[in-house]
């Protein structure tokens, strides 16, 4: 039964935690918390932790935070009490979740997460006093900091949430696990334009002679993108992203020598193995000549269920190779993960943040710790370097493919050992002077330089370059003359659609040899006029935009499956590695393609009212007060600046993925820097916060980076130490 706290009445964790073994004492470092009787959670109850004086908190103009701190653990502190003022109960109930403790306050339908998360869980216990003491006392700062936020804001969060969080249920948050009903990654649905794009540019490409990095990833505009300035005087001073809820993850950003930049690469590094089970005994397989015992594990997840707790118990199979995702026909399916278990990819950050040259930066990516990404890197020195990263296994085998599961009846027919990090694609200093990634394989990240595709085995993906991809190398690698950091931030706004410039010569001739109505051929003369941009004025990509919808998936969904055939069908000239710059381009079947275009005219004519609307009447950026037209498509019609789109109630596509967090930095003495985050700092929405970067985002501009002490302290609006600001309000 949950057990009440006396002087509150708010719900106690001490009655529901039987299931989890909980190893010392609460981290609630300096705060009076008693593991007895719950206290009264007022401001005017509580002793301040001794970290609040550690770290001082300085939030500059749109209300980044430049968090300096004396040590580790204060860091910690300051940020997670930032991420809290910034998005409140998302951040504490992220290590709910890793605790596996849903289910105790949403019911039943959340104990799926529950288990999953419960076994990762046990991995933390017993992996955190192998963690560098740097990461404990962050995650124990981190905890600190929920905590005692928690304490100071108790009406923000449910009665049931209590302040005692520990540097263990952080760690939870970073065990990394294949999840073994999604172990094979497929195409991603048409719109969806997950991904990012990266640019390095060497000394020789800018009119500073100092190298420059573009960071700008693409996800959901709810994925929690936490723009922030760490500060440790004398040992770190790293600017950039991280995620909300985390101290470190997936982190890039640039300081005083060097910068990163990550994009999506999605290796395989996941393999299902079919083992023989003993006939003589179905908990036992066979293997390298013996019987070998699964081992089992019980994990019991207790749920609300009325005014009580429902408890409900399964089994989890293990063998060393990797955990048991199917028992059937006399075989054990094994699910054998590169990333499974892993657990220092704070650690391998810590490192990465405080390297201060080239060797020393790929010194922490040989830890490993981070299973995949490609890495676009710039530094101080003039170096600019790529990584297609990955824990890759060397498989003694063909891959398995998406469907196919291997043999294994010993230890010579399973992979054992990584790729070396050495033998990974990589590229430094390349001719031409840059480099770049929009999530296709490692290839052609620079066209001079081409990675050879025989010298990559299977296990590697094939050579592949998408119209977003051959946008930005027709805007970096073409580009005569030198760039400065403003046109290279320029540049990046591009509001071109490649695809436009491939296909609308065929569509135009398609359509007049087609008798078309009247309306049908004015509507080709204003695509034959159109610019083949998403400019938020320009007449034509609403039109445009649609007929190729129509006339790629026929008024069909289409799906991983169906997709891939449906595309290389479009085009008189499918993409080659033979061309891989110019192709695809024509029309695969002219005549659908002007019967699509008809359609297309009625559609959009009946939709907004008239076929030749601008862009940007359409096309909308929509956070809080601002409503602002936006240029920008999806990377699949070859828009670098990737935008997704959802219809709003009065049919107008609204952003909701896609390009947000725009970092762009040169490396001089300081460096110099500009961003924007579209979707604000804030998620609160009555905050000035939320939506203050919107508009700057819609029209392509980005605010300068307070980096110098002397800009920091020129630019802050509001100074203070985390809890001594309640009274003065958020």
């Amino acid at each position: 039964m949950i057990g009440s706290s006396g002087t509150t009445g708010r719900t106690s964790w001490s009655g529901v935690r039987a299931p989890r073994v909980i190893v010392g004492a609460v981290f609630v470092i300096g705060c009076a918390v008693s593991a007895g009787a719950g206290p009264d959670w007022t401001p005017a109850k509580v002793t301040e932790p001794a970290l609040v004086s550690q770290v001082e908190v300085r939030r500059t103009e749109y209300f980044v935070p430049h968090i300096t701190a004396e040590n580790i653990a204060a860091l910690g502190f300051g940020l997670a009490y930032c991420q809290l003022e910034d998005y409140g109960e998302r951040v504490a109930m992220g290590l709910v979740r890793a605790r596996g403790e849903l289910g105790l306050h949403f019911g039943p339908d959340s104990i799926e997460s529950d288990f999953f998360f419960r076994l990762r869980y046990r991995r933390a216990l017993e992996t955190y006093h192998l963690l560098s003491q740097d990461a404990r006392d962050l995650y124990e700062g981190f905890a600190a900091g929920v905590n005692w936020y928690i304490q100071l804001h108790p009406d923000e969060f449910p009665e049931w949430m209590e302040p005692r969080f520990t540097g263990h249920d952080v760690h939870g948050r970073f065990i990394l696990a294949s999840n073994p009903n999604a172990a094979r990654q497929v195409l991603e649905r048409l719109s969806s334009d997950t991904g990012s794009n990266a640019w390095a540019l060497a000394p020789s490409r800018t009119k500073s002679g100092k190298a420059i990095l573009l960071r700008n990833p693409h996800l959901s505009w709810n994925a929690g993108y936490y723009e922030a300035h760490l500060i440790i005087p004398g040992r770190l001073n790293f600017y950039g992203d991280v995620r909300i809820g985390y101290p470190l993850f997936y982190i890039g950003g640039f300081n005083e020598h060097l910068g990163w930049a990550t994009t999506n690469n999605g290796p395989d590094l996941d393999e299902f193995y079919a083992l023989d089970v003993d006939p003589e005994r179905p908990d036992h397989y066979l293997f390298d000549g013996g019987s070998v015992p699964l081992d089992r594990e019980a994990v019991t997840v207790e749920f609300k269920s009325g005014p009580g707790l429902g408890r409900e118990t399964r089994e989890f199979w293990q063998t060393p190779l990797g955990p048991v995702v199917q028992r059937a026909g006399g075989k054990i399916y094994v699910l054998r993960s590169a990333v499974e278990g892993e657990f220092r990819m704070v650690d391998q950050y810590l490192r990465m943040m405080q390297a201060r040259n080239l060797e020393e930066w790929k010194a922490a990516m040989r830890m490993r710790a981070h299973p995949s990404s490609n890495f676009t890197y710039a530094d101080g020195d003039g170096n600019i370097f790529y990584l297609w990263n990955a824990r890759l296994p060397r498989r003694p085998h063909e891959p398995g493919g998406d469907t196919t599961v291997v043999p294994a009846r010993r230890s010579s027919d399973i992979w054992v050992e990584l790729v070396p990090f050495d033998s990974l694609p990589q590229l430094r200093n390349p001719r031409g002077g840059y480099l770049h990634n929009e999530n296709d394989p490692f290839h052609y990240a620079n066209l001079h330089e081409p990675f050879d595709t025989v010298r990559y085995s299977t296990n590697y993906p094939r050579p592949q370059l998408g119209l977003r991809s051959q946008l930005s190398l027709d805007l970096i690698h073409e580009t005569d003359g030198l760039l400065s950091l403003e046109e290279v931030i320029e540049l990046k706004h591009t509001a071109r659609m490649l695809l436009a410039d491939r296909v609308k010569a065929d569509l135009v001739a398609a359509v007049r040899r087609s008798t078309p109505s009247d309306e049908v051929l004015a509507a080709i003369d204003l695509i034959e006029q159109w610019d083949n941009t998403t400019s938020v004025d320009a007449q034509g990509g609403v039109l445009f935009e649609a007929w190729f919808r129509l006339y790629l998936t026929g008024g069909q969904q289409l799906n991983s499956q169906t997709f891939p055939d449906a595309w290389r069908q479009a085009f008189a000239a499918p993409w080659s590695a033979e061309d891989p710059v110019r192709t695809p381009h024509g029309l695969g079947d002219p005549e659908r393609a002007a019967e699509a275009f008809a359609r297309a005219v009625e559609e959009t004519g009946h939709k907004w009212g008239r076929w030749d609307i601008a862009w940007g009447d359409v096309h909308r950026v929509r956070r809080g007060d601002v409503d602002a037209p936006v240029a920008g498509c999806g990377g699949w019609l070859g828009c670098f600046r990737s935008l997704s789109f959802t219809e709003d109630e009065d049919g107008k596509l609204v952003v909701v993925r896609g390009d947000a967090w725009v970092l762009a930095v040169e490396f001089d003495d300081p460096p110099r820097a500009y961003s924007v985050l579209g979707y604000g700092q804030s998620a609160r929405e009555d905050s000035p916060h939320y939506s203050d970067q919107a508009e700057l985002f819609a029209t392509g501009r980005l605010k300068k980076v307070a980096f110098t002490e002397a800009d920091i302290e020129a630019g802050t609006i509001r100074r203070y130490r985390p809890g001594r600001e309640v009274a003065a309000g958020r």
